[in-house]
């Protein structure tokens, strides 16, 4: 195992409190489905990249948290404020952190693969 990485923790937590939302605080019937498929996307990828798994890079988590972001648009519950507002913060918390991560490995990649020609 690798090191440990907060930046996947964070998607993890995101994803989890996406799932857990309905149930917990969103009692929107609309946001449910959306919430519970696209937070367990999200709270697996972020697991899979914790675990150090070969599987989604940090651009296939970024996509889940801007689609979980997107979700009251999408699905149409923007007006059930507690299911809204959860996929803004988790999907938009993850979006930023993943976006960061995934530049800077792209960053490192091509610094790497310069060295290597060089």
């Amino acid at each position: 195992m690798a090191r440990f990485a907060w930046e996947d923790a964070v998607a993890f937590v995101a994803g989890l409190v996406a799932v857990l939302a309905p149930e917990l605080w969103a009692d929107a019937t609309a946001a449910r489905q959306p919430l519970m498929v696209l937070g367990a996307l999200l709270a697996l990828s972020g697991l899979y990249a914790l675990i150090g798994a070969a599987g989604p890079s940090a651009w296939t988590t970024t996509a889940f948290a801007v689609l979980t972001f997107g979700s009251p648009w999408a699905f149409g519950f923007t007006g059930e404020g507690s299911a809204a507002w959860t996929a803004w913060l988790a999907g938009g918390a993850a979006a930023i952190v993943g976006l960061w991560t995934a530049v800077q490995t792209t960053t490192a990649e091509q610094a790497g693969s310069e060295q290597v020609n060089a």
